[in-house]
């Protein structure tokens, strides 16, 4: 890479000389480069034209696409300007750096990738730590196989300010790590990606975030920033299997990279045991790290090189923010960075209502979650479900995608609904109840079009480890007893008890078994309902079985045992 003696032809023109700008404008003339400065503000561009001999200025950016003289362009506006100005200067046949993002958009950073190639012109994107002689070093490194397999990768960018009021954290501070990251992970996509955060000084830009990545191999990494931090950490940490490299950006320079080998040792062949050695120091020769981008860009223009953090690699990196930028707003729902599509759909429906979901539960893109609704640990509710509002569902539960489930069911744990079974409002699922979708089935002969319908009606209760064979109804307010095996429709009421089960009685809506008067009617001990026996069925004579029970009925006053 090229140092300062290098002589450059003087056809550089910088767009935008504010905070990071004229760092810029400083390291191009040094190296001979800058022609014209523009920047909207005239004031700065009086500026620069003084402190820069022989350098021009202008407020226009359609000065320097006409101008001859200027054969490549730096952009550092603002980001929202990027893809335009980008397109602009490759257009006029500009070779074209651009600060970092890219843009915000990736379809745009496509068509400037493509525009580039299109017109054989460079474009390169300033992910200024790619240019660090340190991070160079632990390319070289790792690539040398000094670390091992590579299993883990950790960016701390805290500090204290700047704080932004536009940009959040996450675009401000992780770009240049995520760059990093990406080539150290062998310059691909991460297969997902999360991240979450939080806004405290400016409504809807968050001032800190974690952002985390698995990448094929099973090589992860996260990347910590904030704005909002007492102490300023800029910290990237590599850890292999035979060996672990930090690079403290933030240390003077003969101690920024340390490299720790063998910081394990196997005990018995067998047993990881820590080995705290002190890190070695690596020699790395000092130089600026922006001279020696702003140099790497020239050289490229000049011999018509690939950059290193060309436009492809820009593209990247931009993906993997906007999938994260994606999961930061769906509050760390994992995203497939190839597709920028939600994997968990967790965060989304908890945004849209008050659906309670546990970050271990896993809810598929395309699941319908009514409000109220909670989701407890490790359940999956596979895309298509539908579930009402104010259901419960417990530990180790599954909803199939073409299960339907209506309002205030309670799913107790380790209870599957398939396909084909609808269950109604108010229905109790006890703990391990079984629900099956196929009567015969054999592993050999796929039954996935002809899966046996089922209903459980509104009200009934199934109880744990109880078994309900496919096609069958139980009806409302049926009521199954733990252990059952129910085999065939099932009345209103009915409460059901054995192997195979039968009716054994029936029981009232609030849970009582039901015992007839001398006058053969049946009083709920508890509610004071009445209930009427015709022709073998039983009905509610006070409240229809379709109805709610009044609000003054539906809070229980009298345990079970209290009537036996």
């Amino acid at each position: 890479m090229s140092e300062t003696s290098t002589e450059y032809k003087r056809d550089l023109a910088l767009i935008g000389a504010g905070y990071w700008g004229k760092n810029l404008a400083r390291n191009f003339n040094s190296l001979g480069a800058l022609h014209t400065i523009c920047d909207a503000s005239e004031e700065t561009v009086q500026k620069f034209a003084a402190e820069y001999e022989g350098v021009k200025g202008v407020t226009d950016p359609a000065e320097l696409w006409k101008n001859d003289e200027i054969t490549r362009v730096a952009i550092a506006a603002p980001a929202a300007l990027h893809y335009d100005l980008a397109k602009q200067a490759l257009e006029a046949g500009k070779d074209v750096f651009v600060e970092k993002p890219l843009c915000l958009d990736v379809n745009e950073a496509a068509e400037l990738v493509d525009l580039a190639k299109q017109r054989n012109r460079v474009l390169m994107v300033g992910h200024l730590l790619q240019y660090h002689p340190c991070v160079e070093k632990m390319q070289a490194l790792l690539a040398q196989g000094e670390l091992g397999k590579l299993h883990y990768i950790s960016s701390n960018r805290l500090n204290l300010g700047k704080i932004r009021k536009e940009e959040n954290a996450l675009w401000s501070f992780a770009p240049h790590d995520l760059s990093v990251i990406l080539s150290l992970a062998g310059n691909i996509l991460p297969e997902h990606i999360q991240s979450v955060g939080g806004a405290y000084l400016t409504p809807g830009v968050v001032d800190t975030t974690m952002t985390t990545m698995r990448f094929p191999g099973d090589i992860r990494a996260h990347v910590y920033g904030s704005w909002l931090n007492p102490f300023k950490e800029q910290k990237l940490t590599v850890v292999g299997s035979h060996g672990m490299m930090v690079f403290d950006d933030t240390k003077p320079w003969n101690e920024k990279l340390v490299i720790y080998r063998q910081h394990l040792v196997w005990s018995d062949g067998q047993t990881p045991v820590p080995n705290k050695t002190p890190g070695e120091p690596v020699e790395v020769p000092e130089s600026e790290p922006l001279k020696r981008e702003c140099a790497h860009f020239l050289d490229c223009c000049d011999g018509r090189l690939e950059p290193r953090t060309d436009g492809a690699e820009g593209l990247r990196v931009l993906s993997t923010l906007a999938s994260a930028q994606a999961s930061l707003e769906a509050d760390g729902a994992a995203v497939a960075t190839a597709t920028g599509q939600v994997i968990n759909a967790v965060a989304k429906i908890a945004t849209e209502n008050s659906a309670q979901v546990h970050p271990t539960a896993v809810v598929d893109e395309g699941a319908s979650i009514g409000e109220g609704t909670r989701i407890w640990h490790f359940a999956h509710v596979c895309g298509g479900a539908e579930i009402g509002r104010n259901c419960s569902f417990g530990q180790n539960t599954m909803v199939a995608g073409g299960a339907r489930i209506g309002d205030n069911v309670k799913v107790q744990n380790n209870v599957s609904i398939y396909d084909g079974l609808t269950v109604e409002d108010d229905v109790f699922l006890g703990p391990s109840c079984v629900l099956t979708n196929v009567s015969n089935p054999r592993s050999q002969v796929n039954r996935r079009n002809i899966y046996e319908k089922t209903l459980i009606r509104k009200g009934a209760t199934v109880g744990a480890n109880a078994t309900v064979v496919p096609g069958v109804t139980l009806g409302r307010y049926s009521f199954i007893s733990a252990g059952a095996v129910v085999t065939k429709d099932v009345e209103d009421y009915a409460m059901m008890k054995g192997v195979p089960a039968k009716r054994v009685g029936w029981m009232s809506r609030h849970g009582h078994p039901l015992v007839a008067d001398g006058d053969g009617a049946f009083k709920c001990p508890e509610s004071g309902l009445r209930y009427e026996e015709a022709d073998g069925c039983l009905k509610c004579l006070d409240v229809a079985e379709d109805e709610n029970l009044p609000a003054e009925l539906s809070v229980g006053k009298s345990s079970y045992r209290t009537f036996k």
